[in-house]
């Protein structure tokens, strides 16, 4: 029964390489929303690949809601905004590149309305051992080095998730756990302006002060602070390390 289950491992096929790399160039919005891609002959030689294999890519991009092909026309890409179906949300929650401000904020925005929450009801739901696993975080904060972004990150993800878990409804877990690995890439950069450290462990102190003390409001202010103070500074860390501004690629 086992050996039928097993099939041999293989690499990313083209498709999937193709469909990030577009991914990747409209998401960071180097490639503008409404813009029509090369025919996928000129796209198969630029990038020396068959045509099925673009042919394919493009109609999963489709499907994304990413690009609308139009025969005998060209592929347009499409105001994802409105346009993106299921598989783009999954597509953000895996992705790991820069993007474009206005989705970093629209990220903003739902982190915002679903932790908010999560914090105020874990005021008020917490056990004592979701208490003492948020003062365990923060003692392990205290003896963080300051160089270790990667772990400072996985410990900022882990203190948010006890958070979730503590407010008692299992939908904002599931939420936070879905955008693990965008929320730990974003983090991971943020980190490394190590100046910050201090400000958020000292905001993690007081979150679980209130928490502690069933203070909701108190704990949705400094929540709230702290989420402000994330996006201000992960903008300026992004913009200092972009290595290229934004707009059309030379193309592939």
């Amino acid at each position: 029964m086992t050996e039928k289950l097993l099939k041999p491992i293989t690499t990313e096929s083209l498709k999937q390489v193709f469909v990030a790399k577009f991914e990747e160039l409209i998401l960071s919005g180097k490639i503008s929303i409404g813009e029509t891609l090369p025919s996928e002959r000129e796209l198969a030689a630029k990038l020396k690949v068959s045509r099925p294999v673009v042919h394919e890519g493009l109609l999963e991009l489709s499907l994304r809601g990413l690009v609308t092909i139009r025969p005998r026309s060209g592929t347009v890409v499409n105001d994802f905004r409105k346009e993106g179906a299921i598989p783009l949300l999954l597509s953000l929650m895996n992705y790991h590149g820069t993007l474009d401000p206005k989705i970093q904020q629209d990220i903003l925005d739902m982190r915002m309305l679903f932790e908010n929450e999560m914090v105020r009801l874990a005021a008020r739901n917490r056990t004592e051992e979701q208490l003492a696993q948020l003062e365990e975080i923060i003692r392990t904060e205290e003896t963080m080095p300051a160089q270790n972004f990667e772990e400072t990150a996985k410990i900022d993800y882990r203190f948010h998730q006890v958070i979730a878990v503590a407010s008692g409804n299992f939908i904002y877990s599931l939420l936070l756990n879905s955008f693990r690995d965008i929320y730990l890439h974003l983090s991971t950069l943020f980190f490394s302006e190590t100046e910050v450290c201090p400000v958020v462990f000292d905001a993690h102190r007081n979150i679980v002060e209130a928490i502690r003390n069933h203070q909701e409001k108190e704990a949705v202010v400094l929540m709230t602070r702290l989420l402000l103070h994330g996006a201000k500074h992960l903008e300026s860390t992004i913009r200092k390390n972009q290595k290229e501004k934004l707009g059309k690629p030379a193309f592939l």
